[in-house]
């Protein structure tokens, strides 16, 4: 009997703390609503209560709404759980024998790490020396050109509803069979001294083979911040060209870009690190669509563990690794990388957990899309999927976070979002999404108003 009293003493406890918080973000949303920028604007605000599931708080939480980076909570969970947390991608090297001589062959798989200078085993240093202390230790000093086997990938490279505008820069860089330094690369800017002065690219790191980037960007104030685009070559060019300014009076400005071409990058790379020891005849690559015969493999690397993947998919919201995974789903469960298949399997996926295909309209893996649609009540249901878990622990411990709470934010045009878990002061856990579209002003401005609405279920 008394555990009985226990229990319910407790459930009315839980009943009461709900309701009041109910209240708050009612009172709070309610300003929130009226606030100038929100004028012609929609918000929807879903809120439950971790423990039982209850809805606390529900605005809008059925319209779909373009949740830029916030998606990136809905990949990284449905990758966890069809992947596994130890996934690892294997980039296979190893010598074909040709009509012409032996090639260096190459097996892709996708991985966005290679070259990443995030982990220590995935550095471009690292990997060029590996591949090359492989090379002579099979005695070869000679080879007549690369092969890269792409059988497994689709033609596409960029997820449909991309926009021109971002895919030149870093955060555009699309997932290919082989993805190299991330897809992207840096540009050192010199400015001018007065608003309106041209802007110099002084170098890229690292070089860039067989491209370049001409800067007809301008000298802004002082303060102004990167306020620049890289465009990828259009009309016939072979050449990508940078817009927009950056604060007068720079000599090191650094903006990063997309690479045009990562494989023919990579492949150079290669070529130019081995030419003292071993001469590659031909540099350009080959790519075939069928796997070589009676390869002799002398390398392969391995990725870190989908879990240290993840972590930083969400820490720096890096968009390629978004697309990587979601091809990688496609790769696994048929054998072809491809985004719509892979996000035809995502769908399925929580479809036969409950979740509307209608609530999850998307594009691709990454949220970039401005036509990307799902419902905060759709990405709620996934992080609370998520609670239940064994990869929870890495899942959760990848949230960033912002204002003491951790949470997965989201920004495109006009677009601005935050989703994740709170625990309150009384000890309550709550998950919650947040979106708001077609807003107008600062956006700044409208994070701290978000904020504030959110502070309530500290």
């Amino acid at each position: 009997m008394k555990k009985i009293i226990v229990f319910c003493n407790l459930l009315l406890i839980s009943f009461f703390v709900n309701a009041q918080v109910a209240e708050k973000i009612s009172a709070a949303m309610n300003v929130f609503n009226n606030d100038d920028q929100l004028k012609f604007a929609i918000s929807s605000l879903y809120i439950v209560d971790a423990g039982t599931g209850k809805v606390i708080y529900d605005q809008n939480g059925n319209i779909g709404m373009a949740p830029a980076s916030t998606e990136k909570v809905i990949t990284a969970a449905t990758a966890f759980e069809l992947l596994g947390k130890d996934f690892s991608y294997e980039t296979k090297f190893g010598i074909v024998a040709t009509p012409e001589g032996k090639s260096l062959y190459i097996e892709p798989s996708g991985d966005p790490s290679l070259g990443s200078w995030r982990w220590n085993n995935t550095k471009e240093s690292v990997f060029l020396t590996n591949l090359k202390t492989a090379l002579y230790n099979k005695g070869i000093t000679n080879l007549k050109s690369v092969i890269i086997n792409s059988e497994r990938w689709d033609a596409e490279t960029i997820p449909d509803g991309w926009i021109w505008q971002d895919v030149g820069n870093y955060y555009g860089a699309g997932a290919l069979p082989i993805n190299w330094r991330e897809n992207q690369y840096d540009l050192i800017l010199k400015s001018g001294n007065n608003i309106g002065d041209s802007v110099t690219v002084v170098k890229t790191n690292p070089t860039l083979y067989d491209y370049e980037i001409i800067s007809k960007a301008t000298a802004a104030g002082k303060g102004t911040g990167d306020n620049s685009f890289a465009y990828l070559p259009s009309m016939g060019n072979i050449d990508g060209v940078l817009l927009g300014t950056i604060p007068v009076g720079q000599s090191g400005f650094v903006v990063s870009g997309a690479m045009n071409n990562p494989m023919n990058q990579f492949v150079k790379t290669i070529v130019n690190f081995l030419k003292d020891s071993i001469k590659i005849e031909k540099e350009d690559y080959q790519v075939v669509q069928k796997s070589a015969q009676n390869v002799e493999w002398i390398y392969a690397t391995q990725s870190p563990g989908l879990s240290a993947l993840i972590y930083w998919f969400l820490q720096k919201s890096i968009n390629l690794y978004g697309e990587a995974l979601v091809k990688t789903l496609a790769l696994q469960r048929n054998n072809l990388a491809s985004t719509d298949d892979g996000l035809d399997i995502l769908i399925d996926f929580w479809k036969a957990r409950g979740i509307d295909p209608e609530a999850l309209h998307l594009y691709d893996g990454s949220g970039l899309s401005p036509q990307n649609r799902t419902t905060t009540k759709a990405q709620v249901t996934v992080l609370q999927y998520a609670k239940k878990q064994p990869w929870f622990k890495e899942y959760y411990e990848a949230f960033p976070v912002y204002n003491n709470t951790k949470m997965k934010s989201g920004t495109i045009n006009r677009v601005k979002g935050f989703c994740g878990y709170q625990k309150s002061k009384e000890g309550k856990e709550y998950v919650f999404s947040f979106l708001v579209n077609n807003y107008n002003g600062s956006q700044l401005g409208l994070t701290k108003k978000m904020f504030k609405v959110l502070d309530n279920l500290k």
